[in-house]
């Protein structure tokens, strides 16, 4: 009835039948433990998986934006009491998009998102890294610089913002995601702290050229994103669950096929 409610329909049979299968895959298993999951061979993937993408939604550069809008909206003419103002819009941004992105995550899918995102976020880091270069040369550079700052904080909004919390509920068990959702908070957390002590020492050392360290990151998550993740959308946790089994347990035979835990046990017998 509840599931009823939150869904405005009846039709639920499809939805039932994935959640008893779930619960019946973990019958007699208890709650996992964070340090458990890395002990846990079946796990290595997923675990990679919201390591990276986890610790990439901080180093990927998108606070640090927000530490160059006042310079950047300054140089380019803003009035000084009106800055804060343009300042909370960039924030204003990033929640509009964050929320679109939940609204069609179904429709466009996890990976095209977060590699979008990433490969966006890098394009525009070279953008404002050459803008900034060059906005006391020439006087229309701050207006593009302000528009990098826009459309980085857009592209972080629409894509990482918005699947990478979705993802470990999709990857992860029911007696796996509390601890899955505690690593990832720890990470996001940790992350930030290390960007945030960390970036002044970056500008004062490179300068102009300071997102180069957050560029590696978007163009590195965005490989490992295309290369390593499989796509959820549309997909049962236990398919989701097979996918990663295979990649967890990839033990090449003389056919040329792979074979899970089990079939090696038995082949070995």
């Amino acid at each position: 009835a509840a599931l009823q409610k939150l869904r405005g329909t009846s039709d639920l049979s499809a939805e039932l039948e994935e959640m008893l299968a779930e619960q019946a895959a973990v019958k007699g298993q208890r709650a996992k433990n964070p340090w458990e999951l890395f002990q846990n061979a079946a796990l290595r993937w997923q675990l990679v998986s919201i390591v990276v993408l986890s610790s990439a939604m901080q180093l990927c550069g998108n606070d640090s934006m927000y530490f160059y809008a006042a310079y950047v909206f300054q140089e380019a003419g803003i009035p000084q009491d009106k800055i804060p103002y343009a300042v909370i819009g960039t924030g204003s941004c990033e929640l509009i998009t964050s929320v679109t992105c939940n609204m069609i995550i179904d429709y466009a899918g996890r990976r095209p998102l977060l590699l979008g995102g990433y490969i966006f976020m890098a394009g525009w880091a070279i953008v404002f890294m050459v803008a900034l270069s060059q906005q006391t040369q020439i006087s229309w550079m701050p207006y593009l610089s302000m528009a990098c700052i826009f459309a980085y904080i857009l592209s972080f909004g629409i894509g990482p913002a918005g699947v990478t919390g979705v993802l470990p509920t999709e990857i992860f068990d029911q007696m796996s995601r509390p601890a899955a959702y505690m690593i990832c908070g720890s990470l996001l957390w940790f992350n930030l702290f290390l960007v945030g002590t960390a970036f002044p020492f970056i500008v004062k050392s490179l300068a102009h050229f300071c997102y180069i360290p957050f560029l590696m990151v978007c163009v590195c998550t965005a490989l490992y994103v295309w290369f390593f993740l499989p796509e959820t959308k549309g997909k049962s946790f236990l398919e989701i669950s097979e996918e990663f089994r295979k990649r967890n347990f990839k033990t090449k035979t003389r056919a040329g096929f792979y074979k899970g835990p089990e079939e090696i046990k038995i082949t070995a017998l």
